[in-house]
Formats: C-alpha cells, structure tokens, sequence
C-alpha cells in the first residue's frame, strides 16, 4: 500500500486536481484522498493544501514528492525486469515528444511496438523547455526533443534525424517558380500563419529571423502544424513547418513547399532517456531500439514539386 500512496501523491501533483487524478490512478476520488491521508499519517507530516478542492502541495509534501516519483519510478522498472525475465517485456512506456517531433514519431512507435508487443506506450506532448524537468522528475520514461534548442543533461541519447524547415505557400508567383527556394527573409514578407510564440518550432522561427535583423509578425497564430495547414489549404496564406510534417500530407495541386535557405538551418532531433543506473528497462530497450534502426532521414528527402492544374 504505500507504494500506491506514492503513486497516488505523484499524480495528484501532476494533475492538479483530486478527481483528474483519481482517474489516472483508476480509482475513486475517495479512495485517493484516504490513500494520502494514510501517507501522510504514516509519515506523521501534512502533504496537500487542503480546500473545497486542491490548492498544491506543503513544504514537506514537495519534498516527499521528489522522493516518492523517484521511488514509484524505480518500482514501475523492477516490475518491467521481473517481467522481462520470463515473458519479455510488458508495461507502459510514457514518451514524450516536441510538436517539431510529432510527425516522424509514428514510425518509431510502430516498429518499437511491433518489436516490443506487450508493451503499451503513451505518447505525450511536450512544451519548449519541459524536456529536463519532466526526465529528472521520472514524470517521462523518454523524450524526442531538437537539441539546439533545449541542451540536456544527464541522459544518454540516440540521434534520429536532422530536421530543416520549409515554407508551404499557395502563392502564385511561388508555384511558377523553378527553383523551390526562399530566403529566410523574403519568407517574412508573406501572408504567414505561424505556431504560438510558446512553441519549440515558433522559437526556432523567431531566432534565425533575430539572427538576420528581420521583422515579421504573422498575422494568424495557431496552436499545431495541422491547425496551420487548415490555413494554408483554404488559400492567401503561408506557413513555416519541419520538413518532417510535409511527409506525412499529400500537397495537393496549388501548394508549394519551398526550402528555406539563407541561413540553411538544420538541427538533430534526438531521443533521450535520464542516465539513471539501472536504467529503467522499458526506456533503455527504446534507446536501443533507436540506435539500431537505419531507416532513411526524413530531412533527407526531396522536397516534392508542387503539381500544376
């Protein structure tokens, strides 16, 4: 029981909320609740604000927090080695991921699990600079991320793949052009649809445009790639999105995707996993898995030609 305690303590955190919380755990509100009193008289400490609802958590319960993810993190991995030893591997795999990521993580997925059968992964978004935290705090078992941006620590990694960005455009003079280019620069003068400012992607945007002394501000602001290429379908706008994205649509006739020179920006994607020791067995069979894959890199591809009507 104190095991489930912690389990409990852990995603009342996470959650924020009693009633949010007991359905990740998969019991009642009430249950929950007296499953933390019980901790918090074992431990002899008060854990949680108490209210009408939750308010966060004391001094000590923040402190108890820490060590109760690490220890309901070492508890998940040794019933992933117990059962690796008899059957191969089972349980849950919580794999965060980018929005930059998210296009190219199916494949991964789909062959880790093909490889892994009785495995379950959970695939969770994550915000720009989430990616250390939620590692150190074993809130995550694995985490695909673009290093440039955020630099980790204390994790051992696997590369995916490089990642460039591209502008996707139904402008005219854009589709009667030969080359398939545009500048960083000029890409600032078009109608642009882009991601939230809070975005890894966003944040990529903005910085090479500083770098070059350019000023844009678009005019729609979305909060994912497909949101955005809603806009670009319906016509008189652009976008900026990894090359990635462009593999997994059809571009129809009428749309251009342009590479974007003048910087060339490129950037490795990566997976990482916490360099604990033992490592959690589910996280290091992916991080294997990742090192011994040798599927081509989706920067890698041509950028397809825009069909004419």
């Amino acid at each position: 029981m104190f095991v489930r305690q912690l389990q409990y303590l852990v995603a009342v955190a996470r959650e924020g909320h009693f009633g949010r919380a007991a359905g990740t755990c998969h019991v009642s509100q009430p249950t929950l609740s007296a499953g933390i009193r019980r901790l918090e008289d074992e431990l002899g400490l008060p854990l949680v604000i108490r209210s009408h609802r939750f308010l966060g958590l004391t001094e000590d319960g923040e402190r108890v927090l820490t060590w109760a993810r690490r220890m309901v993190a070492d508890y998940d991995g040794l019933l992933q080695e117990l059962s690796g030893t008899s059957a191969g591997l089972c349980g849950v795999l919580r794999l965060g991921a980018v929005a930059a990521a998210m296009p190219v993580l199916s494949s991964l997925v789909n062959s880790f699990c093909g490889r892994y059968p009785d495995v379950r992964v959970q695939v969770l978004p994550l915000a720009a600079g989430e990616v250390q935290r939620r590692l150190d705090e074993r809130e995550l078992d694995a985490a695909v991320t673009i290093t440039a941006l955020d630099p980790l620590a204390r994790v051992r990694t696997a590369d995916l793949y490089e990642e460039r960005y591209v502008l996707l455009t139904s402008d005219p003079a854009s589709l009667r052009g030969a080359m398939g280019v545009v500048s960083w620069a000029d890409a600032a003068e078009y109608p642009l649809c882009l991601l939230t400012r809070d975005t890894e992607s966003r944040r990529i945007i903005d910085r090479i445009w500083a770098s070059l002394e350019v000023a844009s501000q678009p005019r729609v602001e979305v909060g994912d790639f497909p949101a955005a290429w809603s806009q670009v379908r319906t016509g008189g706008w652009a976008t900026i999105v990894p090359h990635s994205f462009i593999e997994t649509i059809d571009l129809p006739g009428g749309i251009a995707a342009l590479a974007l020179i003048e910087p060339e920006w490129r950037s490795l994607v990566c997976l990482a996993i916490s360099d604990r020791d033992p490592p959690a067995p589910l996280a290091a069979a992916l991080l294997r898995h990742a090192q011994q894959r040798h599927e081509p890199s989706p920067a890698k591809a041509d950028i397809r030609e825009p069909a004419h009507a």
